[in-house]
């Protein structure tokens, strides 16, 4: 790997710790200290993530308009203001307004980062997104961790260390982003075809983005249905607790082990999005009729497997469709749909789930799965369509 993606791996791991400090108590913050109801903490939550969707569009935006460095830059700077603001005002409605605003910062940066590492090493492929995907997976692992027990303390540490690793971030983007150089413009052989548009480009992604946002509906239920479930059936919050961690350190020790495997049997990007979509239903079946901690440790392996083919896979494709000087606004298109899949998946999985029962919902969820694998399957038609033609023309 090229050295300049190195920095942007180790970026991201700072960026995403320091922000795992917080997002995962930001409920019981909402809740326990600033004293309103948890329908009050679900609203403040989808405000976050509304303004992250909006970061995203406008990150994606700036890099292809600006640059990776600058837009990154303007990200952190945007986040690191409100969370410097957050040290100091954390009380009720401040806590609201820099939350948001720390959403939209940390949006801007996502789509930037991801567009500069497959601009830096083209030839990778799929490998700079799996190594981002690592470094990210890592950074909830290690910050989920940590977070907690700082927060035993005082959640004003929260707020003090998450604005640190901000700092130590800004400063590893001065030094080191400044003078990364990318390449644009050098994508797969879907882009050989100069007949093939940013409009047939941009409609084949947000087809298979239409199914990415289904995946993550069904992936949240996880963190929000799911957990309610356990505890239902007296599985300890140590426990569920158990099951991420889990979850984070098969995804980082487990990546070298699965690339190869990928690689064999997925020889395209189009075919390890449908395989990991398949393993997704799978965990779900197993939740059906899971009661046992055992039994819901079993369905979030396979899970986990899933994502590890899935979450990598979307932004590569991005990546090769993006036409040149549109890479970060691609990235900016797939990072918005997954935090709207975010956003959509907890109140729907409420709903079904206080309407009926988790059997109900899991049922529902794995046919959103197949009709996901539906999307995937027909993104590219037009795609090839183009191709086809234009190759037959050319002749």
């Amino acid at each position: 790997m090229p050295k300049s993606l190195w920095f942007l791996i180790i970026g991201m791991l700072v960026n995403v710790t320091g922000a795992s400090f917080l997002w995962p108590l930001n409920t019981i913050y909402i809740n326990e200290h600033l004293g309103k109801s948890l329908s009050v903490a679900g609203v403040v939550l989808m405000l976050n993530s509304a303004a992250s969707v909006v970061g995203n569009l406008l990150g994606g935006t700036l890099f292809d308009k600006i640059g990776g460095y600058k837009s990154i830059l303007s990200g952190i700077i945007i986040t690191l203001i409100a969370l410097v603001g957050l040290v100091f005002f954390h009380g009720w409605p401040t806590y609201v307004v820099l939350l948001v605003v720390v959403g939209f910062g940390s949006g801007i940066v996502f789509p930037s980062m991801y567009a500069m590492a497959g601009s830096v090493w083209p030839q990778g492929g799929r490998k700079a997104f799996n190594a981002m995907y690592v470094a990210q997976n890592a950074g909830v692992a290690i910050g989920a961790a940590v977070g907690g027990v700082v927060a035993s303390y005082s959640f004003t540490y929260i707020f003090l260390a998450n604005t640190i690793l901000y700092v130590i971030f800004l400063l590893i983007a001065i030094f080191s982003y400044r003078h990364i150089s990318v390449t644009v413009g050098q994508t797969n052989v879907l882009n050989e075809a100069g007949s093939i548009g940013h409009k047939t480009k941009l409609t084949a992604l947000l087809i298979l983005c239409t199914g990415y946002v289904l995946c993550w509906v069904a992936y949240v239920q996880w963190q929000t249905t799911i957990a309610t479930h356990t505890r239902e059936l007296n599985i300890p919050l140590s426990s569920y607790s158990l099951l991420w961690t889990i979850n984070g350190i098969l995804i980082v020790v487990g990546q070298p082990l699965i690339v190869p495997i990928i690689q064999k049997v997925a020889k395209t990007l189009k075919v390890q999005v449908l395989i990991g979509t398949v393993i997704f239903v799978a965990s779900f079946i197993i939740v059906v009729n899971a009661t046992t901690f055992s039994q819901f440790l079993t369905a979030m392996v396979v899970l986990t497997i899933g994502e590890m083919f899935v979450w990598p896979a979307i932004p590569a494709v991005a990546s090769q469709l993006a036409p040149s000087g549109k890479e970060g606004f691609y990235q900016g298109v797939v990072n918005s749909m997954a935090t709207a899949g975010k956003m959509i998946g907890p109140l729907f999985g409420g709903v079904i789930f206080d309407a009926f029962n988790m059997s109900t919902l899991c049922y529902l969820l794995i046919a959103l799965l197949l009709f996901s694998m539906c999307t995937t399957w027909i993104y590219d038609y037009k795609l090839k369509e183009k191709r086809q033609r234009s190759l037959t023309i050319s002749k």
